[in-house]
This record gives C-alpha cells, structure tokens and sequence, in this order.
C-alpha cells in the first residue's frame, strides 16, 4: 500500500464538515455533528440557529462549533452583523464564518468592507473569524488581492473562497458548480501572510481535491461530503 501524503488525522483537521443545506433539519443536523465527531475533523460549520446545539453535542470534544452569520448574501448591516457574532460567541462558537459585503467591495467602498469586518472580528473577541469572498463573482488578480489585504488588515484568521450558494461560472469534470480555481487560491495564499490562513469551500468533493488544495497551500477546506473523503483515505493508505 503507497505511503500516504498525509496523515489521516491531520486530513481531518482541515475539514470543516458543512451542515448547511437549507432543507437540513434539528435531527439532520444532529447527525452530522456526531459525524463531524466520529471523524474528529476540524469544525462542524452549521446555521446560526443551531450554534448552541452544535456546542452542546460538541462539548469536551475538539471539534469546533462554527456558526454562519448572515449568510449567504452577507449584505446585512453591520449592526446586525455584530449582533450576530456576539450572538454566536454567546451560543458557544468557537470559530464563526462571516461573508464579505461583496456589492460594497465591487463598488471600490473599501472603507465599509475593512470596518464591517473588523467589527465583525471584534465582536466574536479572539475567536477565528473567516471571511467569505464569493470567488465566483470576482473577474480580476487584483480584486483577489484587494480583498485578502482587506481582510488582513482586519484581522481574520482565514481567507475563505465561497458561501455555496453564489453563481459560479466554473465546474468541474463531473459537471459540478465549484467556486473557485487554482489559481485564484494561489493568489489568495501568496497575498496574505502566514498568520492568515486560506479555506477552499465550494470545490472539496474527493480526496483528490483535497490533496490538490493542500499543495498549494490551503489548510482548511469545506466538506459536505466528509465520510466519501476520509473513505477515499481508508482504501488508499488505511
């Protein structure tokens, strides 16, 4: 059997096992969080709604409850942003995921988008936030590289590709949407600093995607289909 390229355990940590459909019930979401446990990945990224749920059947484990606030428009104010930050941290995340006002970055008011975002990053006080970009909807290097010194500068803890549910004018060879290229993650790794982290969402479906991501620098991704990866692990290398 060929020597894995990477440790099964360290594979699950840079999982974030996404329960985020919208037709996800309480039990559907129960039963990813005992998913997201069973294979013991990074966070278990879930609807704001359930954030003291997920902390309640994560607790003692260190798995990470990891709510989405606003999402998946993100053009909430910035009062209502804060607010549900402060909710989430309140609910016991310990990691939250905020989408960039992404009409207010097109339209080059860059001063809004660094200040709702810092005060989205000093409301959830010191737990890693992750602020989306919606790649999918960006044309241009430099809109890449505006939006992660952006968000640098307000300190996140991750760069993050997609919410899931934006128009993507890219797929896969299965036909699938995805949310992001290659390249536009390079440019996201090489336009940060190591203290920010890059996450890959709306593209993880394989071990092969995972891998892919993870040479070129991204150390977290978003997963839906967490068992069908670790899977792949196990009849490769297990």
């Amino acid at each position: 059997m060929a020597e894995a390229p990477i440790s099964r355990q360290a594979l699950a940590k840079m999982i974030d096992h996404s329960l985020l459909k919208p037709t996800l019930t309480r039990a559907d979401t129960i039963a990813g969080l005992e998913e997201a446990l069973r294979f013991d990945v990074a966070a278990a990224t879930v609807k704001a709604c359930y954030t003291k749920l997920a902390a309640e059947v994560l607790k003692g484990s260190s798995v990470a409850p990891n709510p989405v606030i606003c999402f998946p428009m993100g053009y909430d104010t910035t009062e209502v942003k804060v607010a549900a930050a402060r909710r989430a941290i309140d609910d016991g995340a310990t990691e939250v995921d905020m989408v960039m006002n992404l009409g207010a970055f097109l339209g080059g008011d860059y001063d809004f988008v660094y200040d709702d975002i810092t005060a989205v990053v000093e409301a959830c006080e010191g737990a890693p936030v992750k602020v989306i970009f919606e790649t999918g909807y960006f044309t241009t290097d430099e809109q890449i590289v505006k939006a992660c010194q952006l968000s640098e500068q307000a300190g996140v803890a991750f760069v993050k590709t997609s919410s899931g549910f934006a128009s993507s004018p890219w797929t896969n060879a299965a036909g699938q949407t995805v949310g992001y290229t290659m390249h536009q993650l390079e440019l996201m790794r090489a336009s940060v600093s190591d203290n920010i982290q890059v996450k890959a969402a709306q593209g993880v479906r394989s071990l092969q995607d995972a891998l892919d991501v993870i040479a070129i620098g991204v150390t977290r991704f978003g997963v839906s289909q967490t068992a069908k990866v670790m899977g792949e692990w196990n009849a490769a290398y297990g």
